[in-house]
């Protein structure tokens, strides 16, 4: 062999180690570096659903915890109808504006208020008695819906002196595009109605209690709280932010679930990675790829953004575990209703940083809130 050869051999030898250190160094830097969580709490819940093209994530989300608060009271697991909800609400969203001349909120969004009231009015019922889609629909899309619907209730409102005929026709579009409510249906062998159904899965809307967390009212006090989709003039139990963070934190720890709404629209947020942080600088291309500096949220800064519309309330979720990332940062489990998407399968990991900031309120059994603040906010 000549030396030229033996050369060759031997340098490609040290290319190969030199690439291969490179190699593990660039792969243990980037494990060191991606989120990696530990989850610590995860309470049991249903599968992921999907609300598809419509505007119901309020009805999704709260269908969700009701089916978790079904397995924690009764053991049972039941898939809720989320468009029965839908469908009460909508007449009922239809009667106030009619009533407010045009004034109130009308569209597909809603709150987790929406469904326990409706509950104590109409209960609830199974999927299998009501799938909200007719004529042969496979996909969940109220668009249309939704705009002819406002449409002729403006109409109505324009022309000066309803008669009483409107509310047979708002039940015929609703008919129309979601099918007709069943007086009865046969669950598991057994006749219910939706009254008997919500009773025999010990749902009460009673039971849950509701808290936010903005210093424009007094803290330990009830108040209508101003956001669009409060439609229903919803009461809520004003607490400081750190007692809202430990309300959840009791929750969780006590084996109860929690209903999340506030704002998804922070570029921290992903459902694609499953992630959803408060980064210093959002703009950075590695907020998903490493941890990241976040903002730091006090009662005042939280307050600035919900009063300048940087917070707003778009998107209800359902809280249902506890996590830590490599560095011990604390995180939540959400679980979501767009499908099984992302990272994640329709879950992700909340910071405690977005949390602070981007939760407008909560919504939990009375039970799983502590003592102290219970017995405050006792209506």
């Amino acid at each position: 062999m000549s030396n030229f050869g033996f050369f060759n051999i031997k340098l490609m030898m040290n290319l190969k180690i030199i690439f291969s250190s490179i190699f593990i160094l660039i792969v243990a830097c980037s494990m060191d570096a991606q989120y990696i969580f530990k989850d610590e709490i995860k309470i049991p819940c249903t599968s992921v659903k999907n609300q598809q093209m419509t505007g119901t994530c309020w009805s999704f989300g709260t269908s969700s915890f009701l089916e978790t608060e079904i397995m924690r009271l009764t053991k049972k697991e039941v898939d809720l109808s989320e468009m029965y909800n839908v469908r009460m609400a909508y007449f009922d969203k239809a009667q106030n504006y009619i009533l407010r001349q045009g004034t109130a909120n009308f569209g597909e969004g809603g709150l987790s208020h929406d469904v326990l009231r409706n509950i104590g009015l109409h209960g609830i019922v199974p999927q299998s008695a009501y799938a909200g889609l007719v004529d042969g629909d496979t996909v969940f899309d109220h668009g249309e819906l939704s705009a002819g619907l406002k449409g002729y209730l403006d109409a109505i409102i324009r022309g000066g002196h309803p008669t009483l005929h409107w509310s047979r026709a708002v039940e015929g579009i609703l008919d129309a595009y979601l099918g007709k409510v069943p007086a009865s249906f046969t669950y598991e062998n057994k006749s219910y109605d939706p009254m008997a159904f919500a009773d025999i899965m010990e749902i009460r809307s009673e039971d849950y209690y509701s808290y936010t967390s903005f210093s424009h009212h007094p803290f330990h006090q009830y108040f209508i709280l101003e956001i669009p989709d409060n439609y229903m003039n919803g009461s809520y139990f004003n607490v400081e932010i750190d007692e809202l963070v430990r309300i959840i934190d009791y929750a969780l720890e006590n084996g109860y679930s929690v209903l999340w709404d506030g704002d998804v629209g922070e570029k921290g947020f992903s459902q694609k990675e499953g992630i959803a942080i408060l980064p210093v600088d959002p703009n950075a291309d590695s907020i998903f790829i490493k941890a990241v500096d976040e903002i730091v949220v006090t009662q005042e800064n939280r307050q600035a953004a919900f009063m300048s519309y940087r917070t707003t309330e778009d998107h209800l979720m359902h809280l249902v575990g506890r996590a830590k990332d490599q560095d011990g940062e604390a995180y939540y489990i959400i679980k979501n209703s767009w499908g099984e998407r992302g990272t994640y399968k329709g879950f992700l990991y909340m910071s405690a940083n977005y949390l602070r900031m981007k939760t407008v309120s909560i919504t939990l059994h009375k039970e799983g809130v502590q003592k102290d603040i219970r017995e405050l906010s006792i209506l």
